[in-house]
């Protein structure tokens, strides 16, 4: 399994913490050369991917300024970086509800969650095409299917991506390329540490899932190497739970 990616690159958005750090480490082990992306710089994490005998690299945007993604994506291009596998991850998140959303949020949250990962489509999937194949695996979440009032705004732009990906696999499957969207639920992440740390409320969430736990970023990173490698060509347009059950 370590050079499962071997000669592969791999750009996974905002990977400097959670689901999308746990991924970009997963996918350099396994021998992919791995672009890493946040908005601050990440030494700390290119050299842990380099004592395990990792390569990687790190650029910066602010996924809200689609200036800033479009210059990654022409980066990637001038540095012979087009990914083979594209892992779109980066995101924002409030506790925005149809009674209280006010639209400068609102439009924060669809630029960064679903606009900037559109551009990185539309600039880069015709450079994947040349290659005939590649990997583009979303990061989607079970409030885009199942509905959350705190989080209405939000899980309306998970909805949209996933409906987004569904038609970037139509369109990109005779081209070798599978476009699938995991749905994590409840993950133990810096991001959701506050909530959580609430042990009435973590309880209480833990009743309601069938495996009565979370899960962790290193499961849902498992998911994300399995979708990206050779083993899943055949799979594509899918929507993979990883919540223990809460989809059901």
């Amino acid at each position: 399994m370590m050079n499962t990616f071997e000669g592969k690159t791999a750009l996974v958005t905002g990977s400097s913490r959670g689901i999308g750090r746990a991924a970009a480490l997963k996918l350099a082990l396994l021998g992919a050369r791995v672009i890493f992306h946040g908005t601050q710089p990440g030494e700390k994490l290119l050299s842990a991917v380099a004592e395990a005998g990792g390569t990687a690299q790190f650029l910066t945007a602010d996924f809200g300024n689609m200036d800033e993604v479009m210059k990654l994506a022409a980066t990637l291009r001038e540095r012979d970086l087009v990914p083979d596998i594209l892992v779109l991850n980066a995101s924002v998140q409030s506790y925005t509800g149809l009674g209280n959303f006010d639209s400068a949020e609102f439009l924060r949250m669809f630029r960064t969650n679903v606009e900037s990962s559109c551009l990185l489509l539309r600039e880069l999937l015709p450079e994947m095409r040349k290659k005939n194949g590649g990997r583009v695996i979303f990061v989607g979440s079970i409030n885009g299917i199942q509905p959350a009032s705190r989080l209405a705004v939000y899980g309306a732009g998970k909805a949209a991506l996933m409906n987004i990906a569904r038609t970037a696999a139509l369109e990109n499957a005779p081209y070798g390329i599978t476009v699938n969207t995991i749905v994590p639920g409840v993950i133990e992440t810096d991001r959701n540490a506050a909530a959580l740390s609430n042990k009435e409320f973590a309880d209480n969430l833990k009743a309601q899932i069938p495996m009565h736990r979370f899960g962790t970023s290193e499961e849902c990173a498992e998911l994300i190497a399995f979708l990206a490698s050779d083993a899943a060509a055949y799979i594509t347009g899918a929507e993979i739970p990883i919540a223990g059950g809460w989809q059901l």
